[in-house]
């Protein structure tokens, strides 16, 4: 109950954050976040597309895709929350449905997501995300490196068991 409770303020969180960015005047933006020292600079953005505006011309596509993925990463959470463990795996889940149930709702509510921040450095600087892009981000990293290192780990196990 507790990760799925996570998952909602997370989608809640970044639904709020961007209907204070959407209540601003466009004129407002960018400006710098207080209290970052310019290191991260606010904007009010309108993706239409998938990241870096990928599809924009297919707005079905950009429906239907994350709905699926959706579905089928929660039919993933669902089975293994009964399971003991798979902390890592649950977590990175939960981050990523909570990310994606965010930007889903503007696709059907808005049709386009709004992002609202960037980092002022290197190549970060011209791409602007949202709350719910950096936990779909850290839950995906984190479900590939979860599956690094037990890959790696049987794969040791394998190797130790073969030498004996």
């Amino acid at each position: 109950m507790v990760l799925i409770l996570m998952i909602a303020l997370i989608a809640a969180v970044d639904l709020c954050i961007k209907e204070e960015i959407e209540a601003r005047d466009g004129s407002e933006f960018p400006k710098e976040l207080k209290g970052t020292n310019g290191k991260i600079i606010l904007h009010k953005s309108h993706n239409t597309g998938f990241p870096f505006q990928i599809l924009k011309n297919k707005p079905e596509l950009v429906r239907t895709v994350p709905t699926v993925v959706i579905s089928a990463l929660g039919g993933v959470l669902g089975f293994l929350l009964p399971k003991k463990g798979y902390r890592a795996e649950k977590l990175a889940l939960v981050l990523t449905l909570g990310g994606a149930f965010s930007n889903l709702y503007d696709r059907l509510a808005r049709n386009y997501v709004v992002d609202y921040f960037s980092i002022n450095r290197g190549m970060l600087k011209k791409v602007v995300f949202n709350l719910g892009d950096i936990c779909i981000f850290a839950g995906t990293a984190l479900l590939v490196l979860s599956q690094v290192i037990s890959d790696g780990y049987h794969l040791v196990r394998e190797l130790n068991d073969k030498k004996r």
